[in-house]
């Protein structure tokens, strides 16, 4: 049967075996090329092109030229093949997509919304241009314009000195004194409190610190342990503070200051516990006689009341009045005595008074005891 050989051979092959396999040919033992000699013959590699090119084997240059210096190139972004994907019509997408890109980097750097408690600050390249209020706001573009938020409301708290550490202080009357207070502020005007000052925040502390001092070198000790003489000095440290942070023009608003604890240092505060219960005890004395001074006064008084009363009625009537006190003292004097002596005529001078008592006693206590008889013939 005449054909094409898949293996790349004519069905005939010239052979008188017609076997196909291309090596009939003549008794000579030819090549069998057949009217194509001039191609090789044999079995022909299915997976290669058609067309019946030679085979070429592939060379280095061709190797390197399909690789860059990433690896392999193939037809992904960024490769030869790559393209943007484009609009319908022919258009293209890219600039549909910097537009967008364009409109939300506008709408996040124009749009602001600043809360209740907050005020921002706009610059305009680095320079302050104005503040904005609680609400929705507008400004120019990044890096036009910039804004920066901050809580102007929320008190602030500082604790001075931080952490359990000593902080002593001179008083009046020379005494060192351990002080731990806290300190509380906002921010008043925000364009001074961000322009102002370098550190806003270390400035309220040297200040409070430095109004602390001065006002307790101004009072004694006791003064500053009591409760009263602690209300007026953190009275007074506010009003310190307030003018020197005005002074700075530091758009600061001080809110208050409150002493936490009054203690004398660690080195002698058992000799202090020890002065201080001293003291106490002086003073509970110095109350016992103030009070005992109180009741001797109650009674002078209520008797100089009665005696101008007595008085009264002795002017009215003199001889009676006197009598009458005469018998009054007379009784209260001699009511608790067991003796009495009377100069009367007929009269025995000294009568045993005691002695005549207890035997009128004794025969009242016999004459109620009934006395008991033996009978006859006992």
């Amino acid at each position: 049967m005449a054909g094409k050989n898949p293996w790349g051979g004519s069905g005939n092959g010239g052979g008188t075996n017609g076997d196909g396999d291309g090596s009939g040919g003549g008794t000579d033992g030819g090549d069998g090329s057949g009217p194509d000699g001039d191609k090789p013959r044999g079995p022909r590699n299915p997976w290669l092109p058609g067309g019946g090119e030679p085979r070429r084997s592939a060379s280095i240059e061709d190797i390197f030229r399909q690789r860059g210096p990433e690896g392999p190139r193939r037809g992904g972004p960024g490769g030869p093949g790559f393209r943007m994907p484009g609009a319908g019509g022919g258009r293209n997408w890219f600039p549909v997509a910097v537009l967008g890109i364009a409109a939300v980097w506008l709408g996040f750097s124009m749009f602001h919304q600043v809360g209740p408690k907050e005020q921002g600050i706009v610059t305009t390249f680095g320079k302050y241009s104005r503040t904005l209020q609680p609400g929705l706001n507008i400004t120019a573009p990044w890096p036009i314009q910039e804004v920066d938020v901050e809580e102007v409301s929320e008190f602030r708290i500082d604790q001075i000195p931080e952490g359990t550490g000593q902080k002593l202080m001179l008083t009046g009357d020379q005494n060192l004194v351990d002080l731990s207070y806290i300190v509380r502020w906002n921010i008043k005007d925000l364009k001074q409190f961000r322009f102002q000052l370098d550190d806003p925040s270390q400035t309220v502390r040297e200040t409070a610190e430095a109004a602390m001092r001065a006002s307790v070198a101004e009072r004694r000790l006791n003064s500053v342990l009591s409760g009263a003489g602690r209300a007026d000095i953190e009275l007074a440290v506010k009003n310190r503070m307030q003018a020197i942070l005005d002074a700075y023009n530091s758009g600061v608003s001080i809110q208050g200051v409150e002493i936490r604890k009054t203690d004398p240092p660690k080195e002698v505060e058992d000799a202090f516990k020890n002065v201080s219960a001293a003291q106490q005890e002086a003073e509970s004395y110095i109350n016992q006689a103030e009070a005992a001074a109180q009741q001797v006064l109650a009674r002078a008084q209520g008797d100089a009341v009665a005696f101008d009363k007595v008085y009264a009625e002795y002017k009215l009537a003199p001889e009676v009045t006197r009598r009458r006190m005469y018998y009054e003292t007379m009784e209260r004097v001699l009511r608790d005595t067991d003796k009495t002596v009377v100069e009367a005529p007929g009269v025995t001078t000294y009568l045993p008074l005691p002695e005549m008592r207890r035997g009128a006693k004794q025969s009242a206590n016999n004459s109620t005891t009934p006395s008991a008889k033996p009978a006859e013939g006992q």
